[in-house]
């Protein structure tokens, strides 16, 4: 069958971040060749920053509609801010460090199993964050886990020991910052360690900021972890692996549909959307943006895991 006879909306692009995670890649396109024949798939690879963005908004304008997301949270966050509010179908094959959304989504990180999740074509309809024009599918924060995504970011080296490298060096050396919280009408002065707005559960590598978080409730879930004793660092820690940080009396949660969070003082913010570093004008405007993203997962349900006590 030649490749005219298949209607571009029926084929399947995949946009593949070469550098994302530790993962090697050709194993991926070995696998993808061999679930998707040539003529029902189109391979495109990223160079840059902001490429993947760029990629599927050209393919969409030649009238393709099914995209998958090879790579991390950062990969995915660009396929699918282009994807938002259209009818179009986003598939993940995570390849990236921490894979949140993925996770999330109880995609498989195996890739064999996530690429047939996309020959299913089970779709949820899930919701964005968008923060100052920018789109966010798991979390958006400032604080400390920001400035670890900072650094981690110019890492070189990908992988788990790299993002606690960068997680060890932070914390020796990060202090909470003053902020000015706004929602609704009220304003609250706070002095904060993070501030992460979730629109899913974890960062990424099942680390859990917001256990209740979820993805098509059309809020977000707003999570201020307040200045602790250094006694409780390991605590803390382990709070994020067990799924119940939000059980700590350090750590408020509170739902929203929007908010407005600026620094107090001229200083502009860092941040980081879905585990990708930003700077940003020193307020930030998050608001929810309802049912926007049609994701392909797994037909069945996996079976939630427990949360433990600590």
């Amino acid at each position: 069958m030649s490749s005219e006879a298949i209607p571009l909306q029926d084929k399947v692009v995949f946009i593949i971040n070469p550098i994302a995670g530790t993962r090697q890649k050709q194993t991926i396109l070995k696998a993808i060749k061999e679930k998707f024949p040539r003529d029902q798939c189109l391979l495109l690879f990223t160079g840059y920053q902001g490429h993947a963005f760029e990629l599927v908004i050209h393919k969409l304008e030649e009238g393709y509609k099914i995209f998958v997301a090879v790579g991390g949270d950062g990969t995915v966050n660009e396929v699918a801010s282009a994807l938002v509010n259209t009818s179009c179908l986003l598939g993940i094959i995570p390849a990236g460090s921490g894979n949140g959304l993925a996770r999330h989504l109880h995609i498989p990180v195996n890739f064999t199993e996530a690429l047939e999740v996309i020959k299913q074509h089970h779709v949820k309809i899930i919701d964005a964050g968008r923060v100052n024009g920018r789109y966010f599918f798991c979390t958006c924060g400032t604080g400390f886990d920001a400035k670890v995504g900072k650094e981690f970011a110019s890492d070189s080296r990908r992988g788990m020991i790299s993002y606690v490298r960068a997680t060890i060096h932070q914390y020796i050396r990060y202090s909470p910052k003053s902020y000015i919280l706004k929602i609704e009408e009220q304003k609250v002065k706070l002095k904060a360690f993070l501030v992460t707005f979730a629109n899913s559960g974890q960062y990424g590598n099942n680390a859990y900021i917001a256990p209740n978080a979820q993805i098509d409730d059309g809020l977000l879930d707003l999570i201020v972890l307040r200045p602790f004793p250094k006694t409780s660092t390991l605590e803390l820690g382990l709070r994020l692996f067990f799924k119940n940080i939000d059980q700590s009396p350090y750590l408020e949660v509170m739902r929203v549909k929007k908010a407005t969070l600026r620094l107090k003082g001229k200083q502009k913010i860092t941040m980081h959307l879905d585990g990708e570093p930003v700077t940003l004008k020193r307020r930030l405007k998050v608001k929810v943006i309802p049912a926007a993203l049609q994701v392909m997962v797994p037909a069945f349900k996996r079976s939630r895991l427990p949360r433990l006590k600590l």
